[in-house]
C-alpha cells in the first residue's frame, strides 16, 4: 500500500507541477509586483515549521499581509498552490515512516480531497469581503484549536493506528469538512491533530494523516484555482521554490525543537490576523 500511496501523491504532483508551469510561463512577462525575496523567505519559514505541525496557514497568511505581498482576495488560491508541492514531500517522508492501518489512512485521504475539490470552486467565487470574513472566522478557529491542545484541554490518549465502526465514520466526515475548510485559508494540521487526539489515537499517527490528507487535496484543489486565476502566480512559485527546501532541512535534519514558546507566539499572530480580517471584511465594502 505505501508503494500505491507513493505513486498515487508522484502523479498528482506531476500532474498540479505542469498545470502550475504552463500557467506561469504563459503569464512570465505580467507578473504580479510581489518581491522575490520576501516571499521565498515566507515560503521558507512556514514550511520549516509546517513539518513540526504547527500549520503553515495561519503564520502564512499573517506574513504575507504584513508586508503586504497579495491581495486579501488571492490569499486562499496563493496558499494552496504555494504550499502543495511541499506538502506533498512531507507527506512521502511521513507514510514511509509511521505506520497506519491502511483503510483509516486512505479513507480520511478520500475524504479531505473530496472536501477541497467541492469548496475551491465555491472559494474561488467569493468576493474580497467574503473571502476576508471566511477567513477571518476559519483562523479564529484554528487558534481555538491550537490553544486547546496547547492547554491540554483536548487530550491525546490514545496508542491506536487506525479506526473501525462509528470512530471511523466520524473521522471520514470531520476530514471532509477540513478538506473543504481549506480552501478558504484554514490549516487543516491543528483540528486534524486534534481529531486524532480527541478519537484515541497515537499522538504520532496524526503526522501522516494530516500531512497525507492534505497532500491529496491540495493538488486538485490548487489545480483549480490555477484555471480560476484566483492566486498570485509570482508568490506562490517563490514560496514553492524555498518550501520544498525547508521541508527537506526539517525533516531530514531537525528531530525535536522546543515549541511551547513559538505555539504560543503562532497563536497570538492567528488571534490578530483574525481580528483584522473580520475587521476589514464588516466595515470595507
Amino acid at each position: 500500500m505505501i508503494v500505491v500511496l507513493w505513486v498515487s501523491l508522484g502523479g498528482l504532483a506531476l500532474w498540479f507541477a505542469i498545470v502550475l508551469t504552463k500557467d506561469f510561463l504563459v503569464h512570465k512577462n505580467k507578473l504580479e509586483e510581489s518581491s522575490w525575496l520576501k516571499t521565498s523567505i515566507i515560503g521558507f519559514v512556514v514550511n520549516f515549521f509546517d513539518v513540526l505541525g504547527i500549520g503553515a496557514f495561519a503564520p502564512q497568511t499573517a506574513l504575507l499581509k504584513f508586508t503586504k505581498q497579495t491581495k486579501d482576495q488571492h490569499l486562499p488560491g496563493t496558499m494552496n498552490v504555494a504550499n502543495t508541492l511541499p506538502v506533498v514531500f512531507q507527506a512521502l517522508i511521513f507514510i514511509t515512516i509511521i505506520d497506519v492501518e491502511t483503510v483509516t489512512l486512505v479513507s480520511m485521504f478520500v475524504a479531505a480531497a473530496l472536501g477541497a475539490v467541492l469548496g475551491a470552486g465555491i472559494v474561488a467565487q467569493m468576493s474580497e469581503r467574503k473571502i476576508r470574513l471566511v477567513m477571518g472566522g476559519a483562523l479564529l478557529v484554528t487558534a481555538f484549536f491550537m490553544l486547546a491542545t496547547q492547554l491540554e484541554w483536548i487530550q491525546g490518549g490514545g496508542t491506536a493506528i487506525g479506526l473501525e465502526n462509528g470512530k471511523l465514520l466520524l473521522a471520514v466526515g470531520a476530514n471532509f469538512v477540513l478538506g473543504a475548510l481549506m480552501t478558504a485559508g484554514i490549516g487543516l494540521y491543528a483540528p486534524c491533530m486534534a481529531l486524532v487526539f480527541a478519537l484515541g489515537m497515537s499522538p504520532q499517527v496524526a503526522f501522516p494523516i494530516m500531512m497525507g490528507s492534505c497532500a491529496f487535496l491540495m493538488p486538485p484543489a490548487s489545480v483549480r484555482f490555477i484555471k480560476e486565476k484566483a492566486y498570485n502566480r509570482k508568490a506562490a512559485v517563490a514560496m514553492a521554490i524555498t518550501g520544498i527546501v525547508a521541508v527537506g532541512i526539517a525533516a531530514f535534519i531537525i528531530k525535536s525543537l522546543p515549541l511551547d514558546v513559538l505555539r504560543w507566539v503562532v497563536i497570538g499572530v492567528i488571534v490578530y490576523t483574525s481580528g483584522t480580517m473580520l475587521h476589514a471584511g464588516t466595515t470595507k465594502p
